[in-house]
Order: C-alpha cells, then structure tokens, then sequence
C-alpha cells in the first residue's frame, strides 16, 4: 500500500471521529444512526493510522507530499 494521505486530512479524520465517539458518549445519536456514524468513525480513525484511503486510490486522489 502506498501512502495517499496527508496530514491535514489524516487530522481532520481524527477530529470527525472523535467528535462522533463524543456524541455517541453523550447520547446525542443513538440507535442505527449512531451505529452507522461509529462504524464510519472506526473507518476513518484505521484508515488515518496506516495513512492510506481505498477510496482516494480509487478516484486516483493523493493528498499526500511528495518527498523528493
């Protein structure tokens, strides 16, 4: 896997999955939506982790500097 993301998009993924875990935490969502917006949030947090998104692969997207 090559890397694909940067930074600032690996950070705003972090930040929208916490926000969500928040929100789940303090009851604001609950029931199948707040099941479907962890299951995003699990996605988003793994796939900052390991800095590659199947998705931007796909689409042919890098948000990722290249090192020269």
């Amino acid at each position: 896997m090559k890397k694909n993301m940067g930074g600032a998009d690996r950070m705003i993924r972090i930040i929208i999955a916490l926000v969500v875990g928040a929100l789940y935490y303090f009851k604001v969502v609950e029931g199948t939506l707040a099941i479907v917006l962890l299951a995003f949030a699990v996605i988003f947090l793994f796939t900052s982790f390991i800095n590659f998104c199947p998705l931007y692969s796909l689409f042919g997207i890098n948000t990722c500097k290249i090192k020269k």
